[in-house]
């Protein structure tokens, strides 16, 4: 008689490990379900950068978006925690952006936000807004010129210097489009009366 009850306690005490095992596998399956869940939403806001105006005034700019890393949205989120006032504004975008920052080139006391973007592959291009009034009034950066176009093969760069805003890129041969050698073109630009200018800075 013992004998019979030892060898029906033994398939009993092996389901219940059995039962056992199999809750804690899949304890472990959902932990690391939801931290999966959380690295993803990471990856939803690819750039943000909080831009200093003043003291109490915050512009931080945005960036999402899900697949193509080359399209997407931005926002551009202002905050006035003296006054209580918060504005926004959202816009599509057809590239990656690399940098932002603000600038008062007019200096009318109204800032203004750039959105630097990686349009192509080695090529830049910038969005501006002025904030002025309480509204977001985007500003139309120039292209280059014909002239500048020929010797122009991307792998530019902006540069804030002094309070001015630059654009340098190599300079190419315009048959080929090879670099030519210790070769730079800067380009200055000025800002007033809500529209831009550039010129060419000349070599010392």
């Amino acid at each position: 008689m013992k004998l019979m009850k030892d060898f029906i306690k033994q398939p009993l005490l092996a389901a219940m490990l059995l039962l056992l095992t199999a809750c804690g596998d899949t304890e472990k399956t959902t932990e690391v379900k939801e931290v999966e869940t959380v690295q993803k939403k990471k990856d939803q806001f690819v750039f943000h950068k909080d831009l200093s105006i003043r003291p109490g005034i915050n512009f931080e700019v945005v960036s999402w978006g899900k697949g193509v890393d080359s399209v997407g949205g931005y926002l551009i989120l202002m905050s006035d925690s003296l006054r209580n006032n918060y504005k926004s504004l959202s816009n599509e975008r057809k590239g990656i952006i690399t940098d932002a920052w603000n600038l008062d080139m007019d200096n009318d006391g109204n800032p203004e936000i750039y959105i630097e973007l990686l349009s192509k592959t080695n090529v830049l291009d910038l969005n501006v807004y002025e904030y002025s009034g309480g509204s977001f009034n985007k500003i139309t950066f120039p292209p280059l010129s014909s002239s500048m176009k020929k010797d122009y093969a991307g792998n530019d760069k902006f540069l804030i210097k002094d309070g001015d805003l630059y654009r340098t890129f190599p300079i190419v041969n315009p048959d080929n489009k090879s670099v030519k050698p210790d070769s730079l073109k800067t380009i200055k630009y000025r800002f007033s009366g809500n529209s831009f200018s550039s010129s060419v800075v000349e070599e010392e």
